[in-house]
Parts: structure tokens; sequence; C-alpha cells
């Protein structure tokens, strides 16, 4: 699988970490920084991989910044994005089941790399679920289409 991934200074560990894991596990991943420790802005790394997700260039998306709330902010302000802060495995799991997401974000100061590597798995191995989770998910695209025309 394509994944794009991207984070600030804050998550740059954890990011480092997690492109590990995924290539270690033959996922093609293309790593739009950041690519030290440097205080950056975290909006100019989260937007280079929402673009390419909303696009559908990539499949999935993850992006690591402090507390995770800053790059999901910025990630679900691009359309047909589905990024979602998840702070243990149930939740990233059902991320994918229930809500289709496609961008998962981590939070860098708080988690570390043993329980972020099981978030990651446990999103990458799900499916989407369908069924009423259809009509649900069909009630936010409505509300993206009627808010990007």
């Amino acid at each position: 699988m394509k994944i794009a991934i991207a984070s600030d200074h804050a998550g740059f560990r954890l990011k480092e970490e997690v492109v590990q894991f995924l290539r270690e596990r033959g996922h093609e991943v293309i790593d739009f920084g950041c690519h030290e420790e440097s205080s950056v802005d975290y909006p100019d790394y989260g937007a280079e991989v929402a673009r390419r997700v909303s696009s559908g260039e990539v499949q999935r998306g993850i992006l690591i910044c402090g507390t995770g709330v800053g790059m999901s902010i910025v990630a679900n302000k691009f359309p047909r994005v589905r990024a979602a802060l998840v702070c243990h495995e149930y939740a990233a799991r059902i991320a994918k089941e229930h809500t289709d997401a496609n961008i998962l974000v981590l939070a860098g100061r708080v988690v570390g790399k043993v329980l972020a590597e099981e978030m990651v798995r446990a999103w990458l191995e799900a499916s989407f679920q369908g069924g009423r989770h259809s009509k649900r998910l069909k009630k936010i695209e409505e509300i993206e289409e009627r808010n990007f025309r």
C-alpha cells in the first residue's frame, strides 16, 4: 500500500519509527517531512499529506504532531479526507471500520512507539464495514459537498 506520512518537529521521532515500521511490512512510504527536530509549522506538512490523500495519489496517510489536534484540523479541511486522531488500538480500528478514515493522526508527545505501531497496524488491517456506517458516511459526504462547492 502507498502511504504518505508527515510530522512537525514534535512528532519527528515517532514519525521516523512509524516509517521504519511501515517499510518493514512492505508498504511504500512517501515521507513529506519534517526531517529534523527544528521547529516547523505543522499546517505546511499536514497539507502535503492531506492533498495527496484528497486527490487519490495515495490510499492512506499518517500525520503526527505534538497532540495530533493541529494535524487533524488541517487534514480535515481537504475534500474526501477523513482524518481520525486516535489514542488507542480500538479507536484506530473503529476509525477505519466505521468512518473509513483515510488519514490516521497520532500525538507524538503522548504516544510511544509500541502503542503507535499497534494503532497503525490495527488501522491498516481494518476494513470499512459498510452497512449502517455507509448511511452515516454518505451524510458526511453531503455536508462536504455543500461546504466545498
